[in-house]
């Protein structure tokens, strides 16, 4: 089988009305499962609330813009997710002490990817990283982060490999902006940015 092109991979953003998807690429865990949530760090309304990470994405889902993650479809099956929020207004990133800041734009984050077993290594990732650039571009950003490692060359496992990896990055115009302090298969996690102001000028 030929492999598939970013094109013929159609992206939208997650909504409440694809819950069903949702739970089959995050809910392999059931209640225990990290359900796009780790990374995030509790919000206030989830602690006010007591709720539990499945219950704060079903809130995600239909309240926040942008959407906290996009689905990837393969001829109408769910093949990956993509986690994502603003920078500014997620819990964990403003308090990191591993992640810096480099400023304080509203940047869209990129926290996660998940790519189903069966999909993989079919350019699934590269289709959602292109739409989260689109639709933060679309929606007025000042740009796009996320903390990707650089296997140079290594195989990695794909458990660890969820926070991207840096060469798909780097094809899509992000600059290596740092090497932070946190680690994912012992490698450490950069910074990259795509800044649009810059690239506009």
């Amino acid at each position: 089988m030929s492999a598939r092109q970013p094109a013929d991979i159609a992206v939208v953003p997650a909504t409440i009305e694809r819950w069903p998807d949702v739970e089959l690429l995050l809910g392999g865990y059931g209640d225990h499962g990290c359900w796009c949530q780790a990374w995030r760090g509790k919000d206030p309304i989830a602690t006010e609330r007591g709720e539990s990470r499945v219950e704060t994405l079903r809130r995600q889902l239909a309240d926040d813009l942008p959407a906290p993650g996009y689905l990837a479809y393969i001829d109408g099956e769910v093949a990956g997710w993509v986690g994502v929020s603003v920078r500014t207004r997620t819990p964990r990133l403003v308090r990191s002490r591993t992640i810096p800041a480099i400023d304080d734009k509203a940047v869209w984050s990129i926290g996660c990817f998940k790519i189903r077993v069966g999909y993989r290594r079919r350019g699934v990732a590269r289709a959602l990283l292109a739409a989260v650039v689109e639709a933060a571009r679309a929606a007025g950003a000042p740009g796009v982060e996320a903390y990707p490692i650089d296997p140079a060359g290594q195989r990695v496992d794909v458990g660890f490999a969820y926070v991207g990896l840096a060469p798909m990055f780097d094809a899509a115009g992000f600059r290596r902006v740092m090497e932070t302090d946190a680690r994912s298969a012992r490698l450490p996690r950069l910074l990259v940015r795509l800044d649009f102001e810059a690239a506009t000028r």
